[in-house]
């Protein structure tokens, strides 16, 4: 008998942008490697009170259910400051400041105790729950509108990427996309391992395919060696794919156009650095050391996937310069 497995979060950030998109349940049971019992199980324990699928609600739901205790452990004044300290400065989420501190042997109370307190904080006319990481753009539906984005000469699809990267059983297998700011002026490159985590970021010249290539390559060059495959999205911004890939030796594939789940890693990582750049942010003069603080406190935040180590662990310790 196969054990059951639960379902991660990264799944379940899958199945949410999926459904956003009206693909039907089948497809969605392939793309997470599931059966559609389990999805349609998933939907209907998961779902908010108004029957929307969320995967950070989903998340805590079944968190909610898989109680490690019958017992409470006391909130302690150390543990309090312990939250604040990761919660206001690193922006930590719940779920990270538990796990990390159970990793390392540190007393502290369970995630969903600590969003108690925070929800207590707000009542009190605290202002922790500004910390929290919340809210989603809305999505705007295209019905069997065309890509205008226009064509990418010699790309290719995501179909032919191997197995190997699908399954993300090494590291060294990219996502990069482009933050966009106001009015289109201004962006910032954005890459992903897709094993550990890892993250990098690069100012460029608005959305030139020339300044895309040029930092692309410079951000990636100390990591050459860790550096196999990189998957795009169909952005005109990516046409000099192939110099890329030249010059970091590693093959590049692109994702079917308005299919963002095939890069849902990437995806989710933009949508925490938007808790530092929010949309409607001027992103032509970026501070240097901005950037560099972004990058920090992305890779040093505990994940759960990697067992509550951090991205910067995981990826520094198979890194072989």
């Amino acid at each position: 008998m196969i054990p059951y497995k639960q379902l991660t979060f990264e799944q379940r950030y899958t199945i949410e942008l999926m459904l956003k998109q009206d693909i039907s349940k089948a497809r969605i049971a392939i793309t997470i490697g599931r059966s559609e019992s389990t999805l349609y199980r998933e939907l209907k324990r998961n779902c908010t009170i108004r029957g929307l699928y969320r995967a950070t609600y989903a998340q805590m739901c079944a968190d909610e259910r898989k109680k490690e205790g019958h017992y409470k452990t006391f909130f302690s004044d150390i543990m309090k400051a312990i939250v604040i300290e990761k919660l206001t400065k690193e922006q930590w989420s719940p779920e990270q400041i538990s796990g990390r501190c159970k990793a390392q042997g540190i007393d502290m109370v369970s995630h969903e105790r600590i969003y108690q307190f925070i929800w207590q904080d707000k009542r009190q006319g605290g202002t922790l729950y500004h910390h929290l990481r919340h809210g989603s753009k809305k999505y705007r539906k295209r019905y069997g509108i065309n890509d205008k984005r226009g064509s990418i000469p010699d790309r290719v699809s995501i179909e032919q990427r191997p197995e190997i990267v699908n399954n993300k059983s090494r590291i060294g297998d990219w996502e990069m996309d482009l933050i966009v700011g106001e009015n289109h002026k201004g962006a910032v490159l954005t890459l992903v391992e897709r094993k550990t985590s890892f993250s990098l970021l690069a100012q460029t010249d608005g959305k030139k395919a020339v300044s895309i290539k040029k930092q692309a390559v410079n951000t990636l060059a100390p990591y050459k060696e860790q550096v196999h495959t990189i998957t795009n999205d169909n952005g005109k911004e990516f046409t000099m794919h192939k110099q890329i890939g030249e010059k970091l030796q590693a093959d590049i594939y692109f994702c079917h156009p308005y299919s963002s789940w095939e890069r849902g890693l990437n995806e989710y990582t933009n949508k925490l650095i938007r808790q530092y750049l929010p949309k409607k942010t001027d992103l032509r003069n970026l501070e240097t050391e901005y950037l560099n603080l972004i990058i920090k406190k992305l890779n040093n935040r505990p994940r759960k996937k990697l067992d509550f180590k951090t991205p910067m662990e995981v990826f520094l310790n198979n890194f072989n310069p």
